[in-house]
């Protein structure tokens, strides 16, 4: 098996392959890639859909001196396997091991770090500068996905390119929602080679010269071509930006790739390149289904995914039934996301209530902004977004939401460590930039069925408001319809301690780290409080606490610095009280991708770690 692939150790063996050796070594690398995700678990749909296109990009440019940069990067494991870690796809996503994602410090060839969307435009665009300062002669592309277009950075990307002169610069718009029609056949592809070659650019540019004394013959001249053009391919727009636009090409049909990428080689200036895809291409399963095989776990090829069979709910699917039944009762509840809607649970949502459901697309300030609209006018916008997405839109959550203390509730998914994701996704800095906000509140569920009454908590607020939940399912075994508040501010003890007085120790957990801190508890016979609100904090009950324990212990599952932590000892600080605290939390670093419950224990936020650190604690001070 994969005996050419085998001979591939980086895109120098690769470029030393005969055209006629490109299709069987398409066809063995999707076979791997299929093989290799289904034994580790990672995004599958998008890799199958980019084999043909990875392999003309290396086979056609110098890489790593030409640099490539994928957008969001889940489509780059062929890239990965051709740039020298095929025998590390064993080790995919996991602790220690490869990166789902480009990573710098991974390989050369990775030229920039990417895990979310539409980046590639604007981080190409200025290595391609930095080339042309330094005098360096290399070819720069973005590859994007039609998803990521949707987003304003791309276009803010498109918007400077176009006018940064004669950098060999080109963006490859990966379209994969789309068939590939009948028009892109033979006469596409032969379209495509003539605008990608020197004749096309060196007449067009030969009849500008000629026409330049004419101004309106010249318009007239440049209409002409641009609808003619456009009869056949959407190019206007594109070009309106500066970039000549080639295709749309087939781009699983090398001949027709590797042709047209040379011809672009040899060209000068902005470029725009349209090939259409097809997420799964090859694996009949997961093109009649690529969301459910966009980035399955562990399965087998031969039978395909089949549904694991689990008594518990995740946060997700908690977090849509409560929308369901909270826009049952309430007409101006309306759901939000920024393309995220099987992974927020809203299918059911937008199944129930499809004139109160919005897609915006990949563009996260929109959605924050679009929602403060929505408020504004007297509606109540929950918005599901994945804690690590929110922070692409904190300057509309502060002027647009919390300024002027609009009711917009935002539901953050991913809240915590998330495992094989790695640290991009992490939610793991909400707690710290949240408190921060003036009129925000906070809050922190333990459980499901808390998590159920946080959301309602917040939907009847007149202000602003978060609920942060993690990743997965929680430590209850049933959830039971809750649609009753909590007291703002108000935390809860649920245990509580019978040490002698000097000897006490209380433990205040926020969120997800109240399970662990009940178990640890039981080996220092320690109070534990159930935080439930990071803002306003209950202050009161860490006032309580601290007067009648002599060691606080305060847990998190979000950053120590300027997290719950902080909040707390700022608390006992402004109140003059003095106390024994210890903060446990993620610590200042990125914390790499691996097995959740694996990330937990290396940064001692498990049942182990925890008592470990309070033993440690208590025998300072003895």
């Amino acid at each position: 098996m994969y005996e050419l692939l085998k001979t591939i150790n980086n895109p120098d063996a690769l470029r030393r392959l005969e055209l006629r050796q490109l299709k069987p070594l398409a066809k063995e690398l999707r076979a791997f890639v299929l093989d290799s995700v289904s034994q580790t678990g990672g995004h599958l749909s998008s890799n199958l859909g980019t084999v043909e296109l990875t392999i003309a990009l290396h086979y056609v440019f110098d890489t790593p001196k030409d640099r490539i940069v994928w957008d969001i990067g889940h489509q780059t494991y062929p890239h990965k396997i051709l740039t020298g870690r095929r025998d590390q796809m064993s080790t995919l996503r996991q602790w220690n091991g490869i990166s789902g994602f480009p990573r710098r410090s991974e390989s050369e060839y990775d030229t920039f770090g990417t895990a979310h969307s539409s980046t590639s435009i604007s981080a190409a665009l200025g290595m391609a500068v930095a080339s042309q300062l330094k005098n360096e002669n290399r070819y720069v592309i973005a590859v994007i996905g039609d998803g990521a277009m949707t987003a304003g950075e791309a276009f803010e990307g498109l918007n400077n390119a176009g006018v940064c002169g004669n950098i060999p610069f080109l963006v490859i718009l990966n379209d994969n929602d789309m068939s590939i029609s009948p028009p892109v056949g033979a006469l596409n592809r032969y379209l495509a080679r003539l605008m990608s070659g020197k004749f096309y650019a060196t007449a067009k540019k030969s009849v500008e010269r000629m026409l330049r004394h004419a101004p309106p013959m010249l318009e007239l001249a440049r209409k002409l071509r641009e609808h003619a053009k456009g009869m056949v391919v959407p190019a206007t727009l594109f070009e309106e930006f500066g970039f000549n636009y080639i295709g749309p090409i087939d781009g699983h049909d090398l001949d027709s790739l590797i042709p047209t990428l040379q011809n672009i080689r040899g060209l000068c200036g902005p470029q725009f390149l349209h090939v259409i895809t097809k997420k799964g291409q090859g694996y009949k399963l997961a093109e009649a289904d690529p969301i459910l095989y966009h980035g399955p776990g562990k399965f087998n090829p031969a039978e395909g995914i089949k549904p694991a069979p689990s008594s518990k709910k995740t946060y997700a699917q908690v977090f849509g039934e409560w929308l369901c039944d909270a826009a049952e009762l309430d007409p101006r509840v309306v759901g939000i996301t920024p393309a995220m809607r099987e992974g927020s649970g809203l299918v059911e949502f937008e199944r129930r209530f499809p004139q109160r459901y919005f897609d915006v697309g990949i563009a996260e300030q929109h959605a924050i902004t679009f929602a403060a609209g929505l408020a504004a006018e007297g509606l109540r916008p929950v918005v599901a977004i994945y804690s690590t997405f929110l922070q692409r839109g904190y300057d509309q959550l502060i002027h647009d939401v919390a300024l002027q203390n609009l009711p917009v509730m935002f539901a953050l998914d991913r809240a915590g460590l998330v495992g094989a994701d790695g640290a991009t996704h992490a939610g793991v800095y909400d707690i710290a930039y949240l408190r921060c906000i003036p009129n925000m509140v906070v809050m922190a569920p333990a459980d499901e069925n808390e998590c159920q009454r946080m959301l309602y908590t917040g939907l009847e607020l007149d202000g602003p408001s978060a609920v942060r939940y993690p990743r997965g399912t929680g430590s209850e075994l049933t959830t039971k319809k809750n649609l009753s508040v909590i007291p703002i501010g108000k935390g809860e003890i649920r245990r509580t301690s019978q040490a002698p007085t000097g000897h006490r120790v209380a433990i205040l957990a926020f969120g997800s780290m109240l399970a662990p801190s009940l178990t640890a508890a039981q080996e220092f016979d320690a109070t534990v409080a159930n935080m439930r609100f990071v803002k306003p904090l209950d202050e009161s009950l860490v006032w309580k606490l601290a007067d009648t324990h002599e060691l606080l212990v305060i847990i998190e599952e979000g950053c120590v610095m300027g997290g719950a932590g902080s909040a707390c000892i700022e608390s006992l600080q402004a109140a003059g009280a003095k106390r024994a605290v210890l903060q446990l939390g993620l610590p200042d670093r990125f914390i790499d991708h691996g097995d959740a419950a694996r990330l937990l224990s290396e940064c001692g936020l498990d049942v182990v770690g925890i008592a470990r650190s309070i033993r440690k604690r208590l025998v300072l001070w003895e």
